[in-house]
């Protein structure tokens, strides 16, 4: 089987891109409207913010349609004053490195000052929005439970709640779509900040509807509610993926670089509970992942074996090396890796979680006197602990999904309470 070496100078990430305005122009040619996101729409909610000192949680990839910051829509916002921002995990500016701290930046009065909120405290303190009677939120997200941003958004709403502040949402597009559901929910036992509430992996919600689920279902501490408005998009479909939007795709985080990214982040995301490379160190992050002590060739034959939907793998070598701001001491970092890259052949019918939980069984199978686990963070990932234990018995998983089902169905009654958006 023929190898693909992947090196730090993949154009993986420019044909995607490339191919992401290729699909937007197509869009547009044949009379689609684009995406409007809730910061497009700001103007026309301008009551919300008149007169009020206005708090922003958000990062680098809150632009709107005119390529304008949200920070630089809100300074012409007439009676608006921006008096803070938030900064969640990656910072304002997205160049932290994943876990990193991030500090706070006060400045003289003059300047606005930014906090963060993926540093010494992750909730707003009281200190914090003295200066702030209205929270605002705007950051791009990849519909993914591990992801952090969301809980950002949670704990500053039950910060806003506790300190009598008014909390906005400006919705953007879950990018994986809005249809798709997959996993277990999370056992409340392993919640983390990497997972706080009852949810899937894959949970087919916008950051609006979450904020809306969050809020109302007294998930927030002592149950409080934020008075929460969402500015909803315009144009945006559940089936809609990032490449229908007509929008091109903001890199979330460091390692988030495309569309494919986050396509196959809800089951790759778990090598990093293992001691298996997840690519970062790469251009490719989370699509190829292996080990020094992996043949690639030979793991690349036993998933394929497998015939999970919608995705093949192919066999492949790369190096992980330091890429400053988004993986500075990656795992084997300067030591050649076997292993395999992950195709998606049909994003429809692709499992992303459970294709990320057959992988670890697989690796497991072939390496047991190899793999090493990360047990509480696996664990927390997975919100659970018996899927490790399943896997290291040397158990059979494969009816994980239909046991997994009765309360994926309880969760979407739930969720359907919430949605906005057909």
């Amino acid at each position: 089987m023929a190898k693909i070496i992947h090196s730090t100078k993949s154009t993986g990430y420019a044909k995607s891109v490339a191919m992401t305005l290729l699909l937007c122009s197509l869009l547009f040619a044949c009379g689609a409207r684009r995406v409007e996101t809730g910061l497009d729409r700001v103007l026309e909610y301008r009551h919300l913010f008149a007169q009020m000192r206005v708090g922003i949680i958000t990062n680098h990839t809150a632009y709107d349609a005119r390529n304008r910051h949200i920070t630089e829509v809100f300074n012409a916002l007439e009676g608006a004053k921006v008096t803070a921002l938030f900064g969640p995990e990656h910072g304002v500016r997205g160049h932290a490195e994943a876990g990193a701290h991030v500090e706070s930046e006060v400045g003289a009065a003059d300047r606005i000052p930014v906090f963060s909120l993926y540093g010494k405290t992750r909730k707003p303190t009281p200190e914090m929005l003295a200066n702030v009677d209205v929270l605002v939120f705007d950051i791009q997200d990849i519909g993914t439970r591990y992801y952090t941003y969301i809980y950002t958004m949670a704990l500053a709403m039950e910060a806003a709640a506790e300190q009598g502040k008014s909390f906005v949402v400006l919705d953007r597009p879950n990018p994986i779509n809005g249809i798709d559901v997959e996993g277990n929910i999370l056992d409340l036992a392993f919640a983390t900040f990497v997972g706080l509430y009852p949810i899937p992996v894959r949970h087919g919600m916008t950051v609006g509807e979450l904020a809306r689920m969050f809020n109302s279902q007294g998930w927030l501490t002592d149950g409080v509610r934020a008075e929460l408005t969402i500015i909803p998009m315009k144009n945006w479909r559940r089936e809609f993926w990032y490449d229908k939007t007509g929008r091109e795709f903001p890199k979330p985080s460091p390692n988030m670089p495309a569309l494919t990214t986050a396509t196959v982040y809800p089951g790759t995301c778990l090598l990093e509970g293992v001691n298996v490379s997840e690519g970062r160190g790469t251009q490719t992050p989370f699509e190829i992942f292996g080990a020094p002590w992996i043949d690639g060739e030979q793991l690349t034959e036993r998933l394929n074996s497998r015939q999970l939907a919608g995705v093949v793998f192919r066999d492949t070598v790369f190096t992980p090396v330091a890429i400053p701001g988004a993986a500075e001491n990656p795992k084997y970092k300067g030591k050649v890796c076997g292993g395999s890259f992950i195709e998606v052949t049909d994003r429809a019918a692709f499992q992303p979680y459970w294709t990320g939980v057959e992988i670890v069984n697989t690796v497991f199978e072939m390496y047991p006197d190899s793999l090493r686990w990360r047990p509480s963070h696996f664990d927390r990932l997975c919100g659970t602990a018996r899927t490790r234990e399943t896997i290291a018995a040397g158990d059979d998983i494969s009816s994980f999904p239909e046991q997994w089902q009765p309360a994926l169905n309880e969760f979407k009654m739930i969720r359907a309470r919430y949605l906005m958006y057909d």
